[in-house]
């Protein structure tokens, strides 16, 4: 209830939510002299000096809101260490993958199918744990420990090496060798535990406001974003962690164990080869547990689960870990027999995995392509593959990086060999990571010609529009120039549209690509440029550039990434650009991959949530929460999640919103036309802007009319000079929403709807323990004709 008689009108607030770009409280607010109200220095909500006591004074805004920014940039950008996400990249897009699930219909929810989706996600990005530790083992086991170590010529030239030469020492027995360079592997999947944990303590450890939920929504008909659980994956997050911290420990002990079991075979050794298959029979038994565990259960969402499964978030790494240790200490046993030669047995463990992820990926549109027959959504990406498609993705990026370090470190090994050719002192990684590096010219090839008919396509486009610009403004001569001008800023902007089709080419041509590169490694048992060897002069020149020229450009982009990370580092505005790249891509929790970064809408999400339900409930005033991009987003989640005597006393303002032009298509499941109705008929007062010039925001709800959006807003303001606009107007695209006029008008028009509708409301306090009360609500239907409630189910 509110702590004071509530002033008549009542006092107003407007609670604005900055995008991607991130801006300071000053910028938001229109005045330097800031004071934090509430928050910390990660994400905290500010206020001009002069309104730091607008409660105790709301005489003084009359006819105007309080102004409050809530700035929650430094959770994607707030440190050095967070450039490093970049190499993250591959986790990243794989759990994308799992919220690009398509809608399910009301009546036919498809339990069985969605939970099919769900495992083959959470199975494929746990492949590529395995290819990211696997290809750890390449470096460290196979190319340092085995060829490098194992040749006279290697050690020869690196003194530091030497040890490990043949006639070194103790060290200088294969087995030995693979144990300690097994330690490097082992260290990186531990990394990825401790980076892991940290951000589930600081993310998805902090549990929910306490009863703001709908209670209708823990019924699981209600939008998925409004369920009480949702912003909570504490549990889920464990059990992942644990199941693919031990799957990253099980692919080092495989690693050590095949080659050393196979040696003890063929040595005849009877003691070490019965230890031998007993660990090898212990190894298969821990990867049948962790795929258990990744299987058995996805996330819980219609109440907040604070239980852990313990056995196997503490059992399950511990037992992996001891399995390791022992694999090392069979492995170090002597053997003054063995000596290395060749290469490890790395060609079918990553042909096997590459085959497997595309068999996921199959299975995933097959899944995918059924729910959306069974609830066809126009709008969505790639008529429900998009989850599929990104899925592709996220195998592309993770095998690319993955076999491109392995690239450049044995190139650097070889010296001014090339790796796997006639003359190369080592054998080099396997021959299925050349393959890879030699497809990866043509599909660059490729993606150019389908950037030049986008362009082409845009030209004449541009010369369309042009021709029709000059028409928008009455009263105005035409001016070729700036009517190209303003036609160039919609044609580009409209490109934002053809991106489903262009994540499409590169996924499709990326399947048919990597399905030759595994025919061709499993049939020649050569690099290309050994198999093309004989052949065609031209094919046998063109296989022998390709797999050159692949192996440069993978390195030149890993060479990229890691000089990116670190100018991050050292330069503030560059780490916030990488920021940028994460906040669409680490909005949504860590649902199938906890390797993944952090979701920082499990902080900013709770975060509003309790300051408009605390606000509204102590004051007894109207809130219009206004987001712009990514903001918008953060501002919907919040909303579903209040209460609905709170919802009553919120209005949402939304502008340059990706709402429906990205996230509808995206991810219709959450963000498609059924959830963003039912946000419509439970937020009364919703107003979205946009502009034909903007890359990002569009429409959030086409199909409802003029209720909820209002554009295209004109951009720009004017076409040529005028006594209103002596100087050229900019064309603003993406910013400056607040400068329109619309902005205010309609912020006013929320304001005096909310006044009218608290006026008419149902007066009655909130339930007996500390349940609101539903009755009274007043909405569309129940101030025009009659119709039915909220539809249950729309969010699948």
């Amino acid at each position: 209830m509110p702590d004071r008689p509530t002033p008549d009108p009542p006092l107003a607030l407007e609670l604005l939510v900055h995008g991607v770009a991130g801006a300071a409280p000053g910028e938001l607010l229109g005045d330097p002299r800031t004071v934090r109200v509430t928050g910390d220095s990660t994400a905290a909500v500010f206020r001009r000096t002069e309104d730091a006591d607008a409660e105790a004074h709301p005489e003084r805004y009359a006819g105007r809101p309080v102004p409050e920014a809530y700035c929650w940039s430094r959770l994607t950008s707030g440190n050095g260490a967070r450039a490093l996400w970049l190499l993250l990249l591959p986790f990243m897009v794989a759990n994308l993958a799992h919220w690009a699930r398509p809608a399910t219909a009301a009546a036919d929810p498809a339990p069985r199918a969605v939970r099919t989706y769900g495992v083959l996600v959470r199975m494929l990005a746990l492949s590529l744990t395995v290819l990211l530790i696997a290809a750890a083992c390449e470096v460290a086991l196979d190319l340092f420990a085995w060829q490098c170590a194992g040749s006279g010529t290697c050690t020869g030239s690196r003194s530091r090496l030497g040890f490990l030469a043949p006639g070194g020492g103790w060290w200088a027995q294969p087995g030995r060798r693979l144990a300690l360079g097994a330690l490097a592997p082992a260290a990186l999947t531990g990394l990825l535990w401790f980076l892991s944990n940290r951000t589930w303590s600081a993310y998805e450890s902090q549990p929910p406001p306490a009863g703001s939920a709908d209670p209708d929504a823990a019924s699981g008909t209600a939008p998925a974003l409004g369920r009480p659980g949702f912003w909570y994956g504490r549990r889920i997050v464990a059990r992942l962690r644990a199941a693919h911290t031990a799957a990253g420990l099980l692919t080092v002990a495989v690693a050590v164990a095949v080659p050393t079991a196979r040696y003890d075979r063929r040595a005849a050794a009877p003691v070490l080869e019965v230890l031998g298959w007993v660990i090898l029979a212990l190894l298969a038994a821990g990867a049948v547990t962790v795929a258990w565990v990744v299987c058995r259960r996805g996330r819980s969402e219609v109440r907040a689960d604070h239980r852990l499964d313990r056995a196997a978030v503490t059992l399950l790494p511990g037992a992996a870990l001891a399995l390791l240790a022992a694999v090392l200490l069979h492995a170090c046993w002597s053997r003054p027999g063995w000596a290395s030669t060749g290469r490890l047995p790395g060609d079918f463990a990553f042909g096997v995995l590459m085959l497997g992820q595309g068999c996921c990926v199959l299975a995933l549109a097959v899944v995918a392509r059924s729910l959306h027959r069974r609830a066809p959504d126009p709008a969505a990406a790639l008529h429900g593959l998009g989850g599929p498609a990104v899925a592709m993705l996220g195998c592309a990026l993770g095998g690319v990086m993955s076999g491109g370090v392995a690239q450049r470190v044995a190139d650097w090994l070889d010296g001014g060999a090339t790796p796997g050719m006639a003359g190369a002192p080592l054998p080099g990684p396997p021959v299925l990571l050349s393959w890879q590096a030699a497809v990866l010219p043509p599909m660059l090839l490729v993606l150019a010609l389908l950037g030049v008919w986008f362009a082409v396509r845009g030209a004449r486009a541009r010369g369309r529009l042009a021709a029709a610009v000059a028409a928008e403004y009455p009263g105005e001569a035409p001016d070729g120039a700036r009517s190209r001008r303003i036609a160039g800023a919609r044609t580009a902007a409209a490109l934002t549209d053809s991106a489903p089709w262009f994540v499409a080419a590169v996924s499709g041509i990326t399947l048919v690509l990597g399905a030759g590169a595994l025919a061709g490694a499993w049939l020649s048992g050569q690099v290309p440029g050994e198999a093309a060897r004989g052949t065609q002069p031209l094919l046998e020149g063109a296989a022998r550039a390709a797999q050159d020229s692949g192996s440069w450009l993978i390195g030149l982009g890993i060479a990229v990434l890691v000089t990116w990370g670190r100018r991050a580092y050292r330069d503030p505005s560059a780490r916030r650009t990488i920021g940028i790249l994460w906040d669409v891509g680490t909005f949504w929790p860590r649902a199938a991959h906890p390797f993944a970064p952090p979701c920082y809408a499990e902080r900013a999400v709770p975060d509003l949530t309790w300051r408009m339900a605390g606000w509204t409930g102590r004051t007894g005033g109207r809130l219009v929460i206004s987001g712009h991009s990514q903001g918008s987003v953060l501002a919907a989640a919040a909303v579903w999640q209040l209460p609905p005597p709170a919802r009553r006393r919120v209005a949402l303002l939304t502008y340059g919103s990706p709402l429906g032009r990205l996230y509808g298509r995206w991810f219709p499941a959450y963000f498609g036309p059924g959830p963003l109705a039912a946000l419509h008929d439970e937020v009364d007062c919703w107003r979205n802007l946009w502009r034909a010039t903007d890359p990002i925001g569009g429409p959030a709800l086409p199909g409802a009319g003029q209720d909820v959006d209002r554009g295209p807003l004109p951009d720009p303001i004017a076409y040529g000079r005028s006594v209103r606009h002596p100087l050229p107007a900019p064309i603003l695209g993406h910013s400056d929403y607040q400068a329109d006029p619309a902005f205010a008008a309609e912020r006013a028009a929320l304001l005096a709807r909310l006044d009218a509708s608290g006026r008419g409301g149902d007066p009655r306090p909130e339930a007996a323990g500390g349940v609101p009360a539903q009755q009274g609500r007043v909405s569309k239907e129940q101030a025009g004709p009659a119709g039915s409630g909220d539809p249950p189910g729309t969010a699948g």
